[in-house]
């Protein structure tokens, strides 16, 4: 706690030189104001990436996981003394796919993380109209459940995507691809299967992701419906998608759903690596930025703080020659760079806050974007008032300790 009149000391100090306190204010609240804007400008754009990138994929993503590889069936050291050929040995047929998906569902939905799961038949299929044949990927979903996880029926250009659940012959396609084919509402697709099987389905709707994988090569049908493509029964599915309250726990939720099934589990990050890798990559570039610019000002300070020392270092000789203490001298100079941090601090989150909202006005059509992407965390605006109050701390106390030192006998005879 200073005393009132250290404290009245370090005012005066910092009012007979508006200007040059001016600047050291100035300093911070520049520092602050870019910390909040580069950490805002960041955390919208990884929000958005995520957004974009869980439009489509599930947080968990289960599925029946190929066979180990079995070809070495006998090894040297079991027969060491005889050589065995075999001929036209049996393959073990290997089902693919979940053959219970319902059972598998009601053994991992005992998570309160989780907030959905659906059950998805997907295949490699040829989509063809005419002449023209276009291969490309397959999906059959519950609407319902896919709606909920994903968003999807906000992305629909026309028609409703609800209605797949009640057209068995119906079947929704990414524009792209129905321009592929030449294809509009009500008209008539052929589908071919890796089996051979073809059928015919109607265009009930067309998707707009803004996603080039899904709007040029996908379409949905009723799970059903996908599952009479493949001959399976009314439980069988390709994967199960899972989605939860926070993506991050992802890995953990996982971890322990492998210890439920003998299924594959596999979070999202650990089949996208490159997703979180730029995420971690941004954050880490924002930060690193937003701090080089706060001991920038800090340094700004330090001199600022050093030549208020060396143009005041007669005060400070008579000051100690009154009776005034080694500490009373550094609590008057860090009284002037706390003073001079906290008026820098809050006018930088005033203005950091308000370049934030200019920069999520400005218009920026890509995407599903309409504006540039900006999000607002409290962690940021306290993190950047407490990084710019230390940096001013720090900055004062070196020229503080350097004043406290003074010898007023010498400065006094000069």
């Amino acid at each position: 706690m200073t005393r009132p009149t250290n404290t009245k000391v370090a005012l005066s100090h910092l009012t007979s030189r508006v200007k040059q306190t001016i600047v050291a204010v100035l300093s911070v609240t520049f520092g602050i104001s870019m910390y909040i804007f580069l950490n805002g400008f960041m955390t919208g754009v990884n929000d958005i990436q995520a957004d974009l990138a869980f439009s489509t994929l599930a947080h968990i993503r289960v599925y029946n996981d190929l066979p180990e590889d079995r070809t070495d069936l006998i090894s040297d050291d079991q027969l060491p003394s005889k050589r065995v050929n075999l001929r036209h040995p049996k393959v073990i047929q290997y089902s693919d796919g979940i053959i219970n998906a319902d059972k598998e569902m009601s053994i991992l939905n005992q998570y309160d993380e989780i907030i959905g799961m659906t059950s998805q038949v997907s295949m490699n299929v040829f989509f063809r109209n005419g002449s023209t044949k276009v291969s490309g990927l397959l999906s059959g979903v519950n609407a319902a459940n896919e709606d909920k996880l994903f968003g999807t029926a906000a992305s629909m250009r026309s028609g409703n995507w609800l209605d797949l659940d009640h057209r068995s012959d119906g079947i929704i396609l990414g524009v792209g691809l129905a321009k592929k084919l030449s294809l509009g509402m009500d008209d008539n697709v052929f589908l071919k299967t890796g089996d051979g099987i073809t059928r015919n389905f109607k265009i009930i709707g067309l998707l707009e992701t803004s996603l080039n994988s899904i709007d040029n090569g996908k379409a949905f049908i009723r799970i059903n419906s996908a599952r009479q493509l493949v001959s399976k029964n009314l439980s069988y599915a390709t994967d199960i998608q899972i989605n939860l309250r926070d993506y991050e726990k992802a890995e953990a939720i996982a971890a322990q759903m492998r210890q439920q099934t003998a299924l594959k589990v596999e979070a999202w990050n650990e089949a996208n690596g490159q997703l979180e890798a730029g995420n971690e990559l941004r954050n880490y570039l924002a930060v690193a930025v937003s701090l080089t610019i706060l001991l920038v000002a800090g340094f700004g300070i330090y001199n600022i703080m050093n030549m208020t020392v060396n143009e005041k270092i007669r005060e400070i000789a008579i000051l100690k020659a009154m009776g005034f203490e080694g500490r009373d001298i550094v609590e008057i100079f860090l009284t002037q760079s706390v003073i001079i941090g906290v008026i820098g601090g809050i006018v930088g989150i005033l203005i950091g806050g308000g370049v934030s909202v200019m920069i999520n006005s400005v218009p920026f059509e890509m995407a599903s974007l309409e504006t540039l992407p900006m999000a607002y965390r409290k962690s940021d605006y306290f993190s950047a008032f407490g990084f710019g109050l230390l940096t001013t701390f720090i900055a004062g106390y070196l020229p503080a300790r350097k004043a406290s030192l003074v010898d007023p006998v010498e400065i006094i005879r000069g």
